[in-house]
């Protein structure tokens, strides 16, 4: 890594952090610290390997440009994002602090992107920090991990779940680091959204993660864990794209671009694997956390269950319509068979009889309705509302939210879709893909409802109190986001009674 020294520099803030001094820049009243590794470059020698603590570097190191972005797969053209970065510090994190230095004690959010633990990337603009940071009081972290077959494919002689190793060597960097920054270590919150909310609900099960956060917001929590078997039956695919074995003796020489795009590969054609992979298949969900009894002993929602959040404040939601933007990418929003339907229902309905339960559940839905609340039930909101379910049966509090504002963008046809909740959290409403949703122009009700999410987040990362009940298992109450703000029961009720018995366990491998 290439070192600058240089003298003062006037309103550039300057921080010495353990491995050494970094200097970065002033933005809309915030001081801001972009590509500060935390870990060694995980290549070479170190591909593969768990995440290993920086080395300390002389002299002033400049912090203001985001590091390059782990190797990606090929959605959204993120793969080509990844192809023009300069250099491999994949692991660094990027920190928002409106008062920089050891006496302001600010509360810390920590940010996990999501991407299907597939691509994602700290440095797009919808993660930006800054004006959550300034409106908020709070310090912003932000970071990259790996993901795909670098993160989390099972390779034969390397760690299971890199990427979420990466997770836990972030926060051990923020609690080492994050009070010469402004902020508290003791006040740390975890925030992710989509696979983002699946990692952070794989950290409140990681031993490894215990007392690095003391908050955590899990948000569409990607629902997906996988066995070791289904994993490594998965890798071995991905590694004969290349006429290779899944093994680091194999991999570690193979460019991690064409390593990314074997990835891709057999995740364009999971469909084909569907008797041997089961659900995760039929969605083309090549990569998840694995549940390997070592590094992740049990599934997010067992270790809840177990008490493991019982210290742990915890704030949880899922946006109305998950399904609706992920039919729209597949070409098939008001477009899906009676067939489409009935099969979706058979493959990710819960129990023997799940499929009959939703017909009898919603007797006026049609296809489209069918398809798209089973969809978004599995893989979205019965995991998330069941991370709250666990955490307040094991004597934990939680605070549950549902979004049911709809997304102005594509002229209202995505409705609370997927993803809406991220521009608003962050109040990026005019940047990057969230304007797609929210539109060119941000309403002034956008505005308002951002305003009001982005309090609650920051309220909750300051006192554990987001504005409003906690949730119970007998009231069930949530605050519902929209234009006119609600605290009500529950809404998804009838999905919540067809999942209630639902053990979300690892997704096995069906047979060899």
């Amino acid at each position: 890594m290439s070192i600058v020294a240089s003298g003062p520099s006037g309103s550039q803030p300057e921080v010495r952090a353990a491995a050494g001094a970094v200097r970065g820049s002033r933005e809309a009243g915030v001081a801001v610290f972009r590509g500060i590794p935390f870990a060694e470059p995980p290549v070479g020698s170190l591909r593969f390997a768990a995440p290993r603590p920086v080395r300390r570097w002389d002299g002033v190191r400049p912090a203001v440009s985001y590091g390059p972005p782990p190797p990606q797969g090929g959605h959204f053209g993120m793969d080509a994002l990844a192809k023009d970065a300069v250099g491999d510090d994949w692991l660094t994190v990027n920190v928002w602090s409106p008062e920089p230095g050891p006496g302001s004690g600010l509360p810390v959010m920590v940010w996990i992107q999501g991407g299907a633990y597939t691509i994602g990337m700290s440095g797009l603009p919808e993660y930006d920090g800054g004006r959550l940071a300034r409106d908020g009081g709070v310090v912003v972290v932000t970071f990259n991990y790996r993901v795909g077959l670098e993160g989390f494919g099972q390779i034969d002689g390397a760690p299971a779940n890199r990427g979420l190793l990466d997770q836990v060597t972030a926060l051990e960097w923020v609690r080492d680091n994050i009070r010469a920054f402004g902020g508290d270590p003791h006040r740390v919150t975890v925030f992710g959204q989509s696979a983002g909310g699946g990692s952070v609900a794989a950290l409140l099960a990681m031993p490894r993660a215990a007392g690095l956060f003391g908050r955590a917001v899990a948000q569409s929590a990607q629902g997906t864990f996988f066995s070791p078997e289904l994993a490594a039956d998965i890798a071995a695919s991905c590694a004969a794209e290349l006429g290779l074995r899944p093994t680091v003796a194999d991999l570690s020489a193979v460019p991690p671009a064409r390593l990314s795009a074997a990835g891709d590969a057999v995740g364009a054609k999971m469909a084909q694997w569907a008797e041997r992979w089961g659900q995760v298949a039929h969605r083309s969900i090549p990569f998840s956390p694995v549940v390997e009894g070592d590094s992740l002993p049990v599934t997010p929602w067992q270790a809840l269950a177990d008490g493991a959040g019982r210290g742990i404040e915890l704030l949880v939601g899922h946006t109305r319509d998950e399904q609706r933007l992920l039919t729209a990418l597949d070409g098939l929003l008001g477009q899906v068979t009676k067939e489409q339907a009935e099969t979706a229902l058979h493959v990710f309905g819960p129990g023997r009889d799940g499929a009959r339960r939703y017909r009898d559940g919603f007797p006026a839905a049609g296809p489209d309705e069918l398809y798209e609340l089973v969809n978004s039930d599995w893989l979205f909101r019965m995991p998330t509302l069941h991370l709250a379910e666990a955490q307040t049966g094991a004597g934990g509090r939680a605070h549950v939210y549902e979004l049911t504002w709809p997304a102005p963008g594509m002229g209202g046809a995505l409705g609370a879709c997927h993803g809406l909740d991220v521009p608003l959290v962050f109040g990026n409403l005019d940047r990057g893909q969230p304007a797609v949703l929210i539109g060119e122009s941000p309403s002034p009700e956008a505005e308002a409802l951002s305003a009001r999410m982005r309090a609650a987040w920051t309220a909750f990362a300051a006192h554990g109190d987001p504005g409003w009940t906690a949730y119970d298992t007998e009231r069930r109450l949530v605050r519902l986001f929209d234009t006119r703000p609600a605290v009500t029961a529950y809404p998804e009720e009838t999905s919540r009674l067809i999942w209630k018995d639902h053990a979300f366990p690892v997704a096995p491998l069906l047979g060899r």
